[in-house]
């Protein structure tokens, strides 16, 4: 039963379900459901989908998640920015019906269910740590600002070729703005400030649904259809009928890049918000392998449920949270509003012009623009600074997912910078103390002439060995032949590879040549079991191994130890026999 509870959290909150967490629970699963609604629907559009399956989207998806995700606040569904990318990944197919689209549509979810689904169940849930916060947050950003202008032909009522370029859409906005329906521009404007200004009034307004009613009730009241507003026309009613994805490997192999991309920025994005809530709460444990598995089941439940892909959102999980969700039984309160729609209230969104659903999701992606955070680095770190200028611009210029693709291997390859470049520090001492610090730091240190102390922060390994044994020797180059007491301060070293061992060793010995004594101070136990491996104490000689600095100092200038405990026993032992 444990087992079951581990992969199914529901067993685990629902039948200790408190009567208090009700009130909540109802308010905040009414809240976004009715977010839901307009949501829906503006962001299965901007997938390129009918709207119809973006309400289709938040239903058993949403349900899954809430059997199998373990955050009790995360409001899973549609999003903008994965609704982008869909809509990137399947028109490179270049599909030739709305049925076909639709069938690449429930693939791709079927395919992101199934990498999030593995991932979980092989425990790959820290993989999503590649994708650093800068790479993130260039991506989000110009992202939200491709996403903004895809909505301008919905907004000017103007016909525009599908693209993913900033320089193609401003060019395509620029030939076709002659043709701008002034009708439904004001219409789209009118749900802009209602959107936007609305929250100031009263925080708890669902200022989308008002947006969605004031549309309806303008085109309708004065037939402005006439005036050539576009309007979603007939909305199929009932609940969403089985479907099935493709399973054909090439239209596996065309889909896995765009479906890999999707799979990490989404539960990305999803993790992020869910870890920034549940530190609020405390009264549950995020999981991030059980998040993927949640995750994937609710794509699953997208692929067959006429959906497209899903994630966490940011905007409707904060709205959950304020409006008092407990526990998953919100969500679940949202589904039962989206069904009483599909089932009996579709026939009034006939008249809801299109330039409304494009204000909504203008104003969703206003807010995942940040301007704040490259000011910040620009500031405190120029290498994370141009990490994120990078992404951004390449998003912008040469598409979604090659800008995504740029940034993680970005991000790898500054991990490997920083990771082949430790810090070294030449230590010396504090005067009249037997504490060693930094010489670059501290300019007043008594620093011996024929004395080099090197403590080396991190790992030692084949990537920076070279590095450090450049810095080494030009430090040993500086002493000159005054050189005759070297030690090693391996207090901050966390790991020592074959590579790392063979060139200390080779250090250690060309010493020992020139007559220089070397010393190892402070080595931790998997560090000590590597130099016990490759003999290194045994040719160095125990006797040139201690436990601190302080000891390693006293024995190089002859001088007595005095400890009462056996320090020796502390700086040798080792698990290796």
């Amino acid at each position: 039963m444990q087992l079951l509870k581990k992969y199914m959290p529901i067993l685990d909150w629902l039948p200790n379900y408190k009567k208090k967490n009700l009130q909540g629970d109802l308010s905040a699963g009414l809240t976004v459901g009715i977010m839901l609604i307009p949501q829906g629907m503006a962001y299965a559009m901007l997938a390129g989908l009918d709207p119809i399956h973006g309400l289709y989207a938040v239903t058993v998806p949403i349900l899954l998640y809430a059997i199998f995700g373990t955050s009790r606040q995360l409001a899973v569904g549609p999003v903008a920015m994965v609704s982008l990318l869909t809509a990137a990944g399947i028109g490179a197919l270049n599909p030739d019906s709305p049925e076909q689209y639709l069938l690449y549509a429930l693939t791709l979810a079927f395919l992101i269910g199934l990498i999030q689904f593995a991932m979980g169940v092989l425990r790959f849930g820290f993989f999503v740590n590649f994708l650093s916060h800068p790479v993130i947050n260039g991506f989000t950003s110009a992202a939200a600002i491709i996403i903004g202008l895809s909505q301008a032909k919905h907004l000017f009522g103007i016909e525009l070729p599908r693209s993913e370029y900033l320089q193609d859409i401003m060019v395509n906005i620029y030939q076709n703005i002659g043709g701008i329906n002034w009708t439904a521009f004001a219409i789209g404007i009118g749900g802009i400030i209602i959107i936007k200004f609305g929250k100031k009034i009263h925080k708890s307004l669902p200022t989308p649904l008002l947006a969605v009613i004031f549309g309806i009730l303008l085109v309708w009241g004065f037939g402005l259809t006439a005036n050539g507003v576009s309007v979603l026309g007939d909305v199929p009613s009932g609940l969403p009928g089985l479907s099935s994805p493709s399973f054909s490997m090439e239209t596996w192999s065309i889909l896995l890049p765009i479906a890999i991309t999707i799979s990490l920025v989404s539960f990305a994005e999803s993790f992020a918000v869910a870890k920034i809530i549940q530190g609020k709460h405390k009264d549950y444990k995020l999981d991030a392998n059980q998040e993927l598995i949640g995750l994937g089941m609710a794509n699953f439940g997208a692929a067959f449920f006429m959906g497209y892909p899903v994630t966490g959102g940011f905007s409707r999980t904060a709205v959950n949270d304020q409006s008092g969700a407990k526990t998953a039984l919100a969500s679940i309160i949202s589904v039962a509003l989206i069904v009483i729609t599909l089932l009996f209230l579709t026939e009034l969104f006939f008249y809801l012009p299109k330039s409304i659903l494009a204000a909504v999701v203008m104003v969703a992606v206003y807010g995942l623009i940040d301007a704040k955070t490259p000011k910040l680095l620009w500031k405190t770190d120029r290498t994370d600074f141009f990490l994120l200028m990078i992404t951004f611009v390449s998003t912008l210029t040469l598409g979604i997912v090659t800008g995504i693709i740029i940034g993680m291997i970005l991000s790898l390859v500054a991990v490997l910078y920083k990771a082949s470049r430790p810090h070294i520090a030449k230590l010396a001492q504090v005067p009249s103390t037997t504490i060693y610090r930094n010489t670059e730091r501290f300019p007043d240190l008594n620093e011996g002439k024929d004395e080099l102390f090197i403590r080396i922060d991190g790992q030692i390994y084949f990537a920076n060995i070279s590095f450090i044994q450049k810095q080494v020797e030009a430090w040993e180059k500086e002493k000159g032949e005054a050189l005759a007491k070297v030690i090693l301060n391996f207090e901050s070293v966390i790991s020592l590879d074959s590579t790392g061992a063979h060139e200390i060793e080779d250090w250690i010995n060309n010493w020992h040549k020139k007559g220089i004594q070397v010393a190892i101070a402070g080595a931790r136990g998997p560090v000590r079991d590597i130099l016990v491996k490759w003999n290194m104490i045994k040719k160095l000689g125990e006797d040139y191994v201690f436990i601190n600095m302080k000891d390693a100092v006293q024995f190089l200038n002859k001088e007595e130890i005095k400890e009462n405990f056996d320090s020796k026993r502390y700086a040798l032992q080792s698990n290796v026999k």
